[in-house]
């Protein structure tokens, strides 16, 4: 069974610079994504939601669909019982609202199953920023996964060479 992921980030292009990350470790074979979308707040309060590089559109696939339900509720400050029967709650869609503000951003990661390899996935992901909003990892997974983004990126000992 896969996870969801909701990551806030305090500069726009931030969720643009991890969804470009996960997605290099998709093509290595660490990943597999359902699907990856980026919502960026733009200077007058509108939110877009990018996905591949592309704004989205009508008939969006799932996480996308997801993003634009999970936006349309941080607007208006609750959730819907659609949301809250996935573990959405008011005072998630209220967290979201007050980090999503104009110039900020926010990645919907939904992955087809775990990885393989959470210790190589989780050294590549050090130091990207950002905090964790709602996932459905396990507590300890979790941590380890905030605990990544929050670490200092280790220098790498060839560029010395």
């Amino acid at each position: 069974m896969g996870n969801l992921f909701v990551v806030g980030f305090d500069e726009p292009n931030q969720a643009e610079e991890v969804r470009l990350k996960l997605q290099k470790l998709e093509s290595e074979g660490l990943l597999d994504l359902a699907d990856v979308v980026v919502a960026v707040k733009d200077g007058s309060g509108k939110a877009r939601l990018h996905r591949g590089g592309n704004l989205l559109t009508e008939g969006a696939a799932f996480c996308g669909s997801l993003a634009n339900l999970i936006l349309l509720n941080a607007t208006a400050g609750a959730a819907s019982g659609a949301l809250a029967e996935v573990g959405i709650t008011d005072r998630f869609i209220k967290e979201l609202a007050t980090v999503l503000i104009p110039s900020r951003s926010a990645l919907f990661v939904l992955t087809r199953r775990p990885t393989p390899d959470k210790d190589q996935v989780l050294e590549e992901l050090k130091g990207m920023g950002g905090k964790i909003f709602m996932t459905s990892l396990s507590h300890e997974d979790e941590a380890r996964l905030q605990a990544a983004l929050n670490a200092t990126k280790s220098a790498d000992p060839s560029a010395d060479l």
